[in-house]
């Protein structure tokens, strides 16, 4: 689904939530959550990094066994890339399908052929791995109004769609009004992800618009939309718009694009907010060495493509490091090649994993749990090796957490 190549781990699913320190198999580099704290020197960062790393060994976490419990078999929905709910219905699921389909999941039942709630195969171009129907959301008070992100075979398109007016589970295909659109270089890099932030706002993905190292520089390039995080508040217009700028949007007022939200990104594939924290959590998928995960903020800038994680990128050597937010955590090509992010485990069903940050790798399928510390500092661990091709994961109304794989199934975590 995401261009990378495929590795399949024969591992058992049952693998220890270990008090051990942080081993290779563990997966990557914890840093710093707090851009100027010293900690640690990672060896493998730059010799000027942006914030030194430090992995973190936390021997009072509880050991806990986690599980992939089916909800859905292989062959069930169409190359999944995310899973979304609505408020007013706890019971079920919307499966988002690359091909440009979503449709119901409940999780109760198993259906052959899940109902589906919107077909905009019509207008949605998947011809390249990265492109497609790659983003929903719906919004927080108004549940029979979604947002969906797509591509054609030039643009990234941003649209609304209606309820069907005979059936409110679906959802109007000729109701859609495209909210923004953009103009993509390339085929590849599209990040997709859309969610409504604690604050109404409707937040997107971007990536840099594709091609090795981002050649046309658009992830430090302010006024560029691509390689971004944007925010945008589709409750309002301002004159031509279909939306208006939120007021403290970090360029509002000028010096970038006014969507712009955070910038100095790659290709964020699946970010999530913490229900609890509001924190923001999203994952930037990386090019030669580093898979990373960042916390978000307000103007902030995450480095790409000055930067790869903490190393150099462009220049090589000697890179400016002032400005930059250095991921809280990275991984490198020993333990995965292309990062899914995830969201912050709020159910019940495993109280040691509460608060934990769930992440895997696409290609390799390890599946990792990461955690904040009142220091700034973050520790992480493996959670299972799923043999999986994990494109997504979501979250029900009772904050457990579902994983989306690449050949259609849909698997709950559960306690091991």
């Amino acid at each position: 689904m995401i261009g990378m190549k495929k590795r399949f781990l024969a591992v058992a699913l049952l693998l220890a939530f270990a008090p051990a320190c942080d081993s290779d198999r563990n997966g990557g580099t914890s840093a710093s959550a707090v851009p100027d704290d010293p900690g640690v020197s990672a060896s493998t960062a730059s010799d000027d990094p942006v914030s030194s790393a430090s992995a973190v060994s936390d021997d009072s976490a509880v050991p806990v066994l986690i599980r992939l419990e089916e909800i859905a078999p292989k062959g069930t929905y169409d190359r999944p890339t995310g899973l979304e709910r609505r408020f007013d219905r706890p019971d079920v699921l919307y499966v988002v399908e690359q091909a440009g389909r979503i449709r119901l999941l409940d999780p109760s039942s198993r259906e052959a052929t899940p109902e589906a709630v919107l077909d905009i195969t019509d207008r949605v171009s998947d011809d390249g791995n990265e492109q497609g129907l790659l983003g929903l959301a719906f919004h927080p008070s108004r549940p029979g109004e979604a947002y969906v992100n797509y591509t054609t075979k030039t643009h990234t398109v941003v649209s609304r769609f209606a309820a069907d007016p005979s059936a409110s589970d679906r959802l109007d295909p000729s109701s859609e009004k495209v909210i923004l659109t953009f103009r993509q270089p390339r085929a590849n890099h599209n990040g997709g992800q859309l969610a409504f932030g604690p604050d109404g706002m409707l937040y997107i993905a971007t990536g840099d618009g594709g091609g090795a190292g981002d050649p046309q520089g658009n992830g430090q390039d302010k006024h560029s939309l691509l390689g971004k995080i944007l925010r945008i508040d589709v409750d309002r217009t301002d004159g031509e718009l279909a939306y208006s700028i939120p007021g403290d949007n970090p360029f509002a007022g000028g010096g970038g694009a006014p969507e712009v939200y955070a910038y100095g990104l790659r290709n964020p594939w699946r970010f999530s907010f913490d229900p609890a924290t509001g924190r923001l959590w999203a994952a930037d998928v990386g090019q030669d060495r580093w898979e990373e995960i960042n916390l978000v903020e307000k103007g902030g800038n995450y480095g790409w493509n000055v930067r790869e994680g903490l190393d150099c990128y462009k220049p090589a050597e000697g890179c400016p490091s002032d400005g930059l937010i250095p991921p809280i955590h990275q991984y490198g090509r020993e333990d995965g090649v292309s990062v899914t992010g995830g969201y912050v485990y709020r159910g019940s069903s495993i109280p040691e994993l509460k608060g934990w940050y769930v992440f895997a790798d696409y290609a390799f399928g390890t599946i990792w749990g990461l955690r904040l510390k009142g220091d700034g500092t973050a520790s992480h661990r493996v959670l299972a090796e799923s043999g999986l091709q994990i494109t997504s994961f979501g979250a029900g109304s009772d904050g457990e957490i579902y994983v989306c794989a690449q050949d259609g199934g849909i698997f709950r975590i559960r306690n091991g």
